[in-house]
């Protein structure tokens, strides 16, 4: 365990049981929507690497133009 992570969980301690277990379901709810990010960033991976060789491949033919802001 980390150093930072140790403070923060003395400090959960410290709350009552009600906030304790309120915090532990934020941390749940954001670990279980990370790994659905990464599930779904895994499944799309290969048309990633399509669409980035496909933007690489206009670029060096010069097909692009620069972003105006």
């Amino acid at each position: 365990m980390t150093k930072l992570l140790e403070k923060a969980v003395e400090e959960i301690n410290k709350l009552s049981d009600k906030e304790q277990d309120e915090i532990a379901q934020i941390i749940f709810e954001e670990l279980q929507d990370e790994k659905k990010w990464d599930e779904s960033f895994a499944k799309t991976q290969v048309e990633l690497d399509i669409l980035a060789d496909e933007a690489l491949k206009e670029y060096k033919d010069k097909k692009t133009k620069p972003l105006e802001l």
